[in-house]
């Protein structure tokens, strides 16, 4: 980053004027250099939310929500998501490019023979109830890998850090498969290495040992493309919360499980869960009218799941890819008129031409449309936000990687804006009330 030009911040009380450098990325938005503004004019920047802070430099993705704008490393989300596989993704997002044949034949192979586990950390699904939530599990099994795979823990050597990497995309699709199976009272399906990532997880997921299963290729490419669309997305909640425990030198399943609760928030991962919920409230394509109005009113507490989005300010790019396989996946299975689904895309018609929704840009997001295709794949709606976690694991682990790496790290410490009682002294028991 190179230095572009500088804002003068004046203080009016004391007449005195302080220059502000500013940073330029490679796209986007210049940055105002803030790193030692408390130490020139012993005032700190107030910014509720981060919604004007850059908190880190990151090469690894970029949004620019006014225009509609994902990029991965540089490529659009919509060249990957036609062209590649999660797989290749991942090893976009980790390395910085795209593999080759052979890097892709190296990195398949990592991955797939690194997806069983240590067969001491099945016994931890034990320890839970079996109507325990799919996300806890996870937190407690992903949370305890650095007790069984401690062999790799050093965060300052990059081989450590890439098995680490290698380890949580290959580990979490089998963790997500068996928190499933455990909640359902099935056995659980080990993975098989004759199978890619998707189909593998599907199998996991979906078959039992008393038959062969058989993926539809239609639904693996559909998942295939929800994992792309949900692999990274910059700074959010979670992958905020990821760097913040990486900070301090924790280890990387400490830190990817931060990551997983953060995102088990309903207003983070708990998105598509919650479209899903609605849609079951809402219950019948006759009812639609009513709750459109309840949307619309604002002393009304209902709010319709899944349409705008805190970044994309236009129509989410990631809405546009998995809107097209949601269609696939419908035509594929032939639920077009199972009622269910004819509710949500009479809804999606609706938010698409209603003036009020297309004058507030509340157009259909990612989680509207990956919520009816996991639904459609068979998928409950309480593995939703851990199947967005699996997708979501490589993005954590390459940014956690990213800032490792970076020699200018220093453990996070946000400030405050202190509005509580100044200084004052302790009365005697006696004396209180």
């Amino acid at each position: 980053m190179n230095t572009n030009y500088q804002f003068t911040l004046k203080n009016e009380t004391t007449q005195t004027d302080y220059e502000l450098s500013t940073l330029c990325g490679t796209v986007g938005p210049d940055v105002l250099d803030m790193q030692t503004l408390y130490q020139r004019t012993g005032m700190f920047a107030y910014d509720p939310g981060f919604t004007s802070t850059a908190s880190c430099k990151s090469k690894i993705t970029y949004i620019d929500g006014d225009a509609g704008i994902l990029m991965y490393r540089g490529y659009p989300i919509e060249e990957l998501a036609e062209h590649c596989t999660f797989l290749e993704v991942c090893h976009l997002l980790l390395t910085g490019e795209l593999p080759d044949q052979t890097q892709l034949h190296k990195f398949t192979d990592d991955i797939i023979h690194h997806t069983l586990l240590h067969d001491q950390l099945t016994n931890f699904f034990k320890g839970f109830r079996r109507d325990a939530h799919p996300m806890a599990i996870m937190v407690g099994v992903v949370g305890a890998l650095s007790a069984f795979y401690h062999d790799a823990l050093d965060i300052r050597s990059k081989e450590d850090r890439d098995m680490c990497a290698i380890r949580i995309i290959a580990k979490i699709p089998t963790i997500v498969a068996m928190s499933y199976k455990y909640s359902i009272g099935l056995p659980f399906m080990y993975p098989r290495n004759d199978l890619s990532y998707v189909e593998n997880f599907m199998r996991m997921m979906l078959g039992n040992p008393c038959e062969e299963y058989r993926p539809n290729p239609v639904l693996v490419r559909a998942l295939d493309r929800i994992l792309i669309l949900h692999a990274d997305h910059e700074q959010n909640a979670s992958t905020s919360t990821v760097r913040l425990a990486g900070s301090s030198g924790a280890n990387p399943y400490a830190c990817v499980t931060s990551g997983i609760v953060c995102l088990w928030g309903p207003a983070h991962g708990g998105a598509n869960e919650a479209v899903l919920n609605m849609l079951l409230e809402i219950g019948s394509v006759d009812n639609i009218d009513r709750y459109i109005k309840k949307a619309k009113d604002k002393s009304d507490p209902f709010r319709l799941m899944g349409f705008g989005h805190r970044v994309y300010k236009n129509f989410d790019p990631r809405a546009k890819l998995i809107r097209d396989t949601c269609y696939e996946v419908l035509d594929a299975l032939n639920l077009h008129d199972d009622p269910l689904f004819k509710l949500a895309l009479e809804l999606e018609r609706i938010a698409l031409e209603d003036p009020y929704f297309v004058e507030k840009k509340l157009y259909p997001n990612v989680d509207f449309y990956s919520g009816i295709v996991l639904k459609a794949l068979g998928i409950p709606s309480n593995m939703f936000t851990a199947m967005f976690a699996m997708g979501r694991s490589v993005g954590w682990i390459a940014h956690w990687d990213e800032m490792i790496s970076d020699p200018n790290q220093k453990i996070g410490r946000p400030r405050q804006l202190y509005i509580g009682e100044p200084q004052r002294a302790v009365k005697p028991l006696a004396s209180r009330g």
